[in-house]
């Protein structure tokens, strides 16, 4: 009697604790189903209100292209800019980088097209090629002369400042215009760099395949 009368209050107790249990986990599901509908909503309503980006229009702008900068299109299907902590570095980075293609692919069409400095040195029309044929001091010239810009510019980088202001403005060309004129040339410039990042790097990869540029 005494056994049968433990396993009944076992067996109760065991009951009432899965009761419990089952009640508290409905209880949970209800109230995530309540809450899962506004939620969706919200979603919805944020994707309705954003901006979209100009140069892709089914996505949208990208928190921190707000087209302050010049050449902002909102073009960032990779979200690097949320990764970015300053954006003016990249911007510095982008100019950089423009600026360097913009001169490597005028020197690329210039020496394969047979336009050289007098001198046995320079006359390689390989633009790769010349990089041997022009000896060890020149190369050694052209890297210090990078180094010291790389030095004398390094710490604007990082700052308030304009990205891409080296401070260097001779001939004056830039303070007779109005600020309308001053941000086009701002747009024209940083389309160019693009332009010219995407030129040397199609130039370089036909020269490798086919030993020169054009058909």
């Amino acid at each position: 009697q005494q056994l049968h009368t433990f396993r009944y209050r076992k067996i109760t107790k065991y009951s009432f604790t899965m009761a419990l249990k089952i009640a508290l986990l409905s209880a949970l599901v209800a109230s995530a189903s309540a809450f899962a509908p506004a939620q969706q909503a919200a979603r919805t309503g944020v994707a309705l209100n954003a901006e979209m980006s100009k140069s892709i229009p089914f996505l949208t702008r990208p928190e921190k292209l707000d087209g302050s900068m010049p050449g902002d299109m909102g073009f960032d299907p990779m979200g690097l800019s949320e990764i970015q902590t300053d954006l003016n570095y990249a911007r510095w980075a982008e100019l950089k980088h423009g600026r360097i293609s913009m001169l490597a692919i005028v020197g690329l069409v210039a020496q394969s097209s047979g336009i050289h400095l007098p001198g046995d040195a320079y006359v390689n029309s390989d633009p790769f090629g010349a990089i041997s044929t022009v000896g060890f001091a020149v190369n050694v010239q052209i890297f210090l002369g990078m180094a010291c810009v790389e030095l004398a510019t390094f710490n604007q980088h990082y700052g308030e400042g304009e990205p891409g202001d080296l401070g260097w403005n001779s001939p004056d060309l830039l303070s007779k215009l109005s600020p309308d004129q001053l941000a086009k040339r701002k747009e024209q410039e940083i389309v160019h760099c693009r332009l010219a990042m995407i030129a040397i790097t199609g130039a370089t990869v036909q020269y490798m395949l086919y030993g020169k540029l054009g058909m």
